[in-house]
């Protein structure tokens, strides 16, 4: 597990570059929020958490569970789903809106049409702050939905 990385990591990576190349600019991984999301688009007032399916028990065909030392698993992924939570409702308290892209989701059949929801999202959120407009509660999109 040592060699897990935290940041920088291909999902990630895809989702910056197909951000920069739309005009989008942001900051990786900002200190200033907690849980240092991935992606933070100021202009949009948007921050981007991409999440490992396995780690973050996401309930697809790629969140396996494993055969040996189960209940060192269960508790790990309990913490981070406990963690995903209280980070999201800070960011939520904070006013920003939030996109959860899966892991799933950037598979190569999906990864067209959901690089493209985020920059559609992103647009949209980003009109909406230029013009003032205040939400009661921030946007939040999550790649793919599970049934």
């Amino acid at each position: 597990m040592s060699r897990i990385r935290g940041r920088d990591t291909k999902p990630e990576t895809l989702v910056r570059q197909r951000l920069f190349a739309a005009g989008w600019r942001f900051r990786v991984c900002d200190r200033r929020f907690p849980g240092r999301p991935d992606v933070v688009v100021v202009r949009a007032r948007t921050l981007i958490d991409v999440r490992g399916c396995f780690w973050h028990r996401h309930g697809c065909a790629d969140a396996t569970m494993p055969k040996s030392n189960v209940a060192f698993w269960m508790e790990k992924w309990s913490k981070n789903v406990r963690r995903d939570r209280r980070n999201e409702e800070a960011w939520r308290k904070e006013g920003w809106n939030l996109i959860v892209v899966w892991g799933c989701a950037l598979d190569r059949q999906k990864r067209e049409r959901t690089l493209l929801r985020i920059c559609g999202a992103l647009d949209v959120w980003a009109a909406e702050v230029a013009a003032g407009t205040k939400r009661r509660r921030p946007h939040r999109l999550e790649l793919p939905r599970l049934p």
